[in-house]
């Protein structure tokens, strides 16, 4: 668990020492005697778990978790209440308010390990589900759930730097006759293969290929003028071209791709739906003027 941390927050410099010499072993720890240094501190560093004391001069920590609960970037932070509060009625508020757990001074080194380790695991588990629903389980590229998200954030990136944004619609030719030919578990073989292609052509971080469904696909080019998207497009359609699909049996079979391409520089003229929608618009002249080819907007 060395890669997580821990935000303490607590007024007491020695609760801040005593909890700290707990926890540093296993986690990286920031510390906060306030709660607007806290909240400043979660927003920047954004810690797998808050420790937070509840009892605290100016802001208390039933504030702290209400700011906390209500941000974008931290609401999502489990936050266990750090108190020597032990009615029922302290606790139903804490709890209301979205807190994890509690863990009651003084402390117990143990019992704080497993009360941390307990929320790091969920924490673990919710984001290995997470990462799950955002992959496409037969190619095991990224999907739509995924693209959407990946588009939304680099359409608003090229608004903010001014920059060029491409897109690659990209669809098998025929694939209906493929499966009919061959069967789908074949034409499963079919997807997963071209999917390979794209991670052979998109190298650059911010580059991103997802199956949008069916045999569709996209890929997002930040920061990629018209001249580089479309040799980039080309660079697909050969290699998906030149593939050997094999069947169970050895038999080879051919497959290919049709492609669209959009670029565009982000205005108040262009939406970002005009933008994905275009480049199906090239996709289709890509289909209908003899497929196996790239089209642009």
């Amino acid at each position: 668990m060395g890669n997580n941390s821990i935000l303490i927050v607590d007024d007491s410099i020695l609760n801040i020492m005593a909890l700290t010499n707990i926890l540093d072993k296993d986690f990286k720890v920031y510390a906060s005697r306030d709660g607007h240094e806290a909240i400043q501190t979660a927003i920047e560093n954004i810690p797998d778990v808050i420790l937070l004391d509840i009892i605290m001069p100016g802001m208390d920590g039933y504030e702290v978790i209400s700011v906390l609960k209500n941000h974008e970037k931290t609401r999502h932070i489990p936050v266990i209440f750090l108190t020597g509060l032990v009615k029922p009625n302290e606790e139903e508020k804490g709890l209301a308010m979205g807190a994890a757990d509690y863990i009651t001074k003084p402390f117990s080194d143990s019992i704080v390990k497993l009360r941390v380790n307990n929320q790091i695991k969920m924490i673990e588990q919710l984001r290995t589900i997470e990462r799950l629903s955002m992959i496409d389980q037969l190619t095991e590229i990224p999907n739509r759930r995924s693209f959407d998200v990946q588009i939304d954030s680099e359409w608003g990136r090229a608004i903010r730097n001014k920059n060029l944004i491409s897109i690659l619609a990209i669809d098998l030719d025929m694939f209906k006759m493929y499966n009919d030919t061959y069967g789908h578990q074949q034409g499963d073989v079919a997807l997963k293969s071209v999917a390979k292609v794209f991670t052979e052509h998109i190298k650059r971080p911010g580059d991103f290929a997802a199956r949008w469904g069916g045999e569709e696909f996209f890929v997002i080019l930040p920061n990629t003028d018209l001249q580089g998207a479309m040799g980039i497009a080309e660079q697909i359609r050969k290699s998906t071209e030149a593939l050997v699909i094999p069947k169970a049996d050895g038999t080879p079979t051919k497959i290919t791709v049709s492609i669209g391409v959009n670029t565009q520089a982000p205005s108040s003229n262009i939406s970002l739906d005009d933008f994905i929608a275009n480049a199906d618009k090239a996709l289709y002249t890509a289909k209908n003027s003899g497929k196996n080819i790239v089209c642009s907007v």
